[in-house]
């Protein structure tokens, strides 16, 4: 059975590395199947180009994974009307965060065989078992699909409790030397970046997550060690942009897999996803020698009533705690702040807008996003409740246009005031931003000609 595989085009000049697909192609290629990777994120190739690719060349299965987004949304939309328009057309598999929490609605949308809900790895073993053999499709666990024109959802799969028993991503059948140009904070420009998963799933319940998994599942730190050690001889790695929901999921668990990087000598730069309730001095200063240099927070809110109303799990006390802490552990913080929760305003705005002004290390450009209710959030349930959105469709068709707009507002604000306010906040940060590197620019201006640093490279290269 021949597979294929789509990584589809976000517009970025190089992309994250697709994760998800590289885990499902690596179980495939353990039970024997043919797959290929069709990259159109590389090549950034038209979606009529897929429909041509198609045509000249039979697969029995084609897959697509998407997260939730208004781009992502509507860039499969277009790639389902691509692989539609098909003579040859495969069996058509979507999967992901995106379509997992309403798979009916994509199913009528996409015109796809079947949707994969949630984990994937033992689910479409089954599922091209079933195709493979003709048997009804009704008695694998974990996916959704049509049927007479209809949808069909059959119960959920349990999640795979041992994530150390699924195989490496398949990382031969990508083009690494693509991928692994990735930029994060604090990169060289001889740094080569990749993303690993450390583990899956998150210990809380923000009420904006879209997450349906449960609870943490770790990887071992042998297995997590292993991985880095064969990125970085077949493919010259020197950075890991850890990327699961949630490395720091407890001091011990942090403590422990720092320890063991320094024994293994690593000697890797890395970044991860914290929690600012575990961001203590000891367990920063060990991240540190481990190698950490950027450890991306999320805050969300600098009020205490909002973050309790988000079901953050955070003061504002242990926010601001735990990033001096950060700070003087000479890691980077990742200040990440959103707004338009329940309980916000102006006047909680401002407080996000004064803290990251005032905590700036200048690693990344923050600004501040509306809070975006996403089909699976407890948050998409509660704006269904209060009548403000009708349904998966009315979200993505008439609510979500952009991430940087707001899609439903939970404020007292009217939607202009909300979107000036965000306006003049923005204003201030990306101001803010570039004011600092113009500072950083003239700074080293000031010892090229006065002081005759040797060290200069050129303005073109800052």
């Amino acid at each position: 059975m021949r597979i294929l595989l789509v990584v589809y085009d976000n517009d970025s000049y190089v992309h994250f590395f697709p994760q998800g697909l590289a885990y499902i192609a690596a179980v495939l290629v353990k039970e024997g199947y043919d797959v290929e990777i069709y990259n159109q994120d590389k090549f950034h190739y038209p979606d009529a180009h897929l429909t041509e690719y198609l045509n000249k060349n039979k697969f029995d299965v084609i897959g697509v994974s998407i997260i939730a987004g208004y781009y992502q949304y509507r860039k499969l939309i277009s790639i389902s009307d691509a692989i539609n328009r098909s003579r040859n057309r495969p069996f058509y598999i979507i999967g992901g965060h995106g379509p997992a929490p309403e798979p009916g609605f994509f199913l009528k949308k996409t015109q796809a065989d079947a949707v994969v809900i949630g984990e994937g790895e033992v689910t479409i073993i089954e599922l091209l078992e079933a195709i493979t053999n003709r048997k009804p499709l009704d008695t694998i666990k974990g996916i959704a699909f049509r049927e007479a024109g209809k949808a069909v959802i059959n119960e959920r799969r349990p999640l795979i409790s041992d994530i150390d028993s699924l195989p490496m991503p398949a990382y031969d059948l990508f083009p690494m030397d693509y991928y692994r140009l990735l930029r994060m904070p604090h990169t060289t420009n001889s740094d080569f970046v990749m993303p690993v998963i450390s583990g899956r799933g998150c210990k809380f319940t923000c009420n904006f997550c879209y997450r349906m998994d449960k609870g943490f599942r770790p990887r071992s730190n042998e297995g997590i060690i292993e991985e880095i050690k064969l990125l970085k001889k077949d493919y010259g790695i020197t950075y890991i942009a850890f990327a699961d929901e949630l490395l720091m999921s407890s001091v011990e668990r942090t403590e422990s897999l720092c320890n063991d990087f320094i024994k293994a000598k690593l000697n890797v730069k890395w970044d991860c996803n914290g929690r600012l309730n575990y961001a203590k001095p000891e367990v920063l200063n060990l991240m540190k020698k481990a190698g950490c240099v950027f450890i991306n927070y999320g805050i969300e809110a600098m009020d205490d009533q909002v973050l309790k109303n988000m079901k953050k799990a955070l003061t504002t006390k242990q926010i601001i705690k735990g990033i001096e802490v950060t700070l003087e552990a000479g890691i980077s913080p990742g200040l990440n702040i959103i707004f338009g929760n329940i309980g916000d305003s102006k006047e909680t705005l401002n407080k996000g807008v004064e803290f990251l002004l005032k905590y700036d290390d200048g690693a990344q450009m923050r600004t501040i996003r509306p809070v975006t209710p996403y089909p699976g959030s407890p948050l998409y349930y509660y704006a269904i409740e209060k009548g403000l959105v009708k349904d998966c469709e009315d979200f993505y068709e008439n609510k979500h246009t952009n991430s940087d707009l707001l899609a439903i507002n939970f404020t007292d604000m009217s939607d202009e005031e909300f979107h000036k306010c965000l306006f003049d906040a923005n204003t201030r940060l990306v101001t803010n931003y570039y004011q600092n590197k113009l500072k950083g620019t003239i700074e080293r201006a000031r010892k090229l000609y006065l002081e005759r640093d040797p060290n200069f490279r050129g303005f073109r290269t800052l």
